[in-house]
């Protein structure tokens, strides 16, 4: 049986300057997704959705996505826009499926959008998957400028550039909450990679001392966690600014970009690409569309080879 942890939080401190924020756990990709909305319009987005990819069966499908519209449909929340933090590489993005879904419920299609260089990441992966440019090429709604402010209901938004993890990597401020993606992880796992083309821990470091500048009191919702029992068998979707000061396993104390740089290098280099990488990917740089099918009936994805020794 899928285990789904959905669970609600409300960071209200004064009347309707705060978000409530729904927070949902994919435990087979370890992916936080959030539905955050403003209590006194019932607006709100959905951020970062996983749709469910077997990849033993190559079987696509919907449950993560529709417990995030049942969470909607039960609180009577209608979704303005769907966010993306970046090009996700672990896992399958829903926002074209549930823009589908919503557009039909709600008489509205939500925007789904992302940060401005999502181009250059769909450029290099379309090249590398061979896939035409008609699949990707306005894709996304609305590409975010960096700073840029919007509204959810009369909740304000501010899009922050987190680049690290992948140069087009960005954030949400929220009131006194930051949604931050790959970037900062649990602080006893510390921070995201950064060997995906395009990555760098030099602005990944530099993206999260922009987050723990802010105030020690601001919750960071991140985008993934990978709890491992005994020491910690909960997910969990949020610590403060204060907590990574003090326990952030790469930040903590004020931790020199030296000495972040070598940890990061060195941590890089012993993990294995993820599972779902290729998926991701094709299916991501489309903002979540499915591949044209071909003549046959059939929607296709690639998968690289590697040839060992001589070639024919």
């Amino acid at each position: 049986m899928r285990a789904v942890n959905r669970a609600q939080y409300t960071t209200q401190t004064t009347v309707f300057k705060e978000p409530v924020v729904h927070s949902s756990f994919e435990d087979k990709t370890g992916t936080w997704q959030y539905v955050v909305a403003d209590p006194a319009t019932n607006r709100a987005v959905v951020i970062d959705p996983v749709l469910d990819y077997d990849a033993n069966t190559q079987t696509i499908s919907t449950q993560t996505a529709d417990d995030l519209l049942a969470t909607i449909s039960e609180n009577g929340y209608h979704i303005e826009k769907i966010l993306e933090t970046h090009a996700h590489a672990d896992h399958l993005t829903a926002a074209s499926y549930l823009q589908q879904r919503l557009s039909s419920q709600q008489g509205f299609r939500p925007p789904i959008c992302i940060g401005k260089r999502i181009r250059e990441v769909q450029a290099r992966f379309a090249a590398r998957y061979g896939i035409a440019a008609m699949e990707y090429e306005n894709a996304f709604d609305h590409l975010f400028e960096d700073d840029e402010v919007f509204e959810i209901g009369k909740l304000e938004v501010k899009v922050m550039h987190l680049p690290g993890h992948t140069p087009d990597h960005i954030g949400y401020r929220i009131g006194g909450n930051v949604f931050c993606g790959d970037s900062i992880f649990h602080a006893d796992i510390g921070t995201a990679r950064c060997d995906f083309p395009g990555g760098s821990a030099k602005s990944l470091y530099a993206s999260a001392r922009k987050l723990l500048e802010l105030p020690d009191d601001v919750k960071v919702w991140t985008g993934h966690d990978y709890p491992a029992c005994p020491e910690r068998c909960e997910a969990v979707p949020w610590m403060t600014v204060r907590d990574h000061k003090e326990k952030n396993k790469h930040l903590a104390n004020d931790a020199e970009e030296d000495d972040f740089l070598t940890l990061r290098k060195e941590r890089d280099a012993s993990l294995a690409a993820p599972k779902l990488l290729h998926p991701s990917l094709q299916i991501n740089i489309r903002a979540g569309r499915l591949p044209q099918p071909t003549s046959g009936d059939q929607r296709l994805m690639h998968l690289p080879i590697r040839i060992s020794g001589t070639t024919w």
